[in-house]
């Protein structure tokens, strides 16, 4: 299991070091884990997207979120942490070791009565979820991001924020076609199909990030 994002991000590599090492770093055991994660190549959102979180989650004081990929429980626990004592994370895998090791972490830093884990698709668990997330999170299978993304815009409050994560492949979504090796077609033609989608519709605002391997970010036309 080794986290291909940390290798191919879209930046500078003077630009990266700096986000990644300069900037304001976790403390205490959700920093070991995250330093831990890191050293083992494990896939957890990179530093220059966990200090973008704890600024989005600063300005937007959300008190209930989404994820929809938990790996080992990292993003999860970040989003906790951030929300203090009485925000509540819901997150969504349907790998059992993954659920195993999140629930591992998650109870040891404390934030097992934060954390609500949901073993299973998303294809079939989101669409019997409630609406009322202030921001969710999408980390999961990238060909799978199209066809979650309007029960993800469904669920959204007003006001919430839809962030997807790894969107670019390093920038070669942006390749021809024929240039594309055949085990990555479906994800360059899926990828393309989101963007494509997000930033024609009349009713979203989207911005692309560059942090990691790309963040798109949806908010609902107001």
């Amino acid at each position: 299991m080794q986290n291909e994002m940390m290798r191919r991000p879209v930046i500078k590599p003077a630009v990266l070091n700096f986000l990644r090492q300069q900037t304001t770093q976790l403390s205490g055991p959700l920093g070991e884990l995250e330093q831990q994660a890191h050293e083992k190549g494990v896939p957890v959102i990179p530093h220059e997207t966990v200090t973008f979180m704890q600024t989005l989650f600063n300005l937007k004081q959300p008190r209930n979120v989404l994820e929809v990929g938990t790996a080992i429980g990292f993003s999860a626990s970040l989003f906790a942490t951030c929300m203090g004592p009485d925000g509540r994370v819901t997150s969504i895998d349907r790998y059992p070791l993954m659920l195993e090791h999140a629930r591992e972490n998650i109870d040891h830093l404390g934030l097992n009565q934060q954390i609500k884990l949901m073993a299973g698709d998303a294809a079939d668990i989101l669409p019997t979820l409630t609406a009322g997330y202030d921001v969710i999170f999408m980390d999961s299978a990238k060909a799978k991001y199209l066809d979650f993304l309007d029960d993800c815009l469904r669920l959204l409050t007003a006001n919430g924020v839809l962030l997807i994560d790894d969107v670019l492949q390093g920038g070669t979504i942006f390749d021809a076609p024929e240039t594309i090796p055949h085990r990555n077609k479906a994800i360059y033609r899926k990828l393309n199909q989101l963007l494509d989608r997000v930033f024609s519709d009349s009713k979203l605002v989207a911005t692309l990030l560059p942090l990691g391997d790309g963040v798109l970010m949806i908010t609902k036309k107001l």
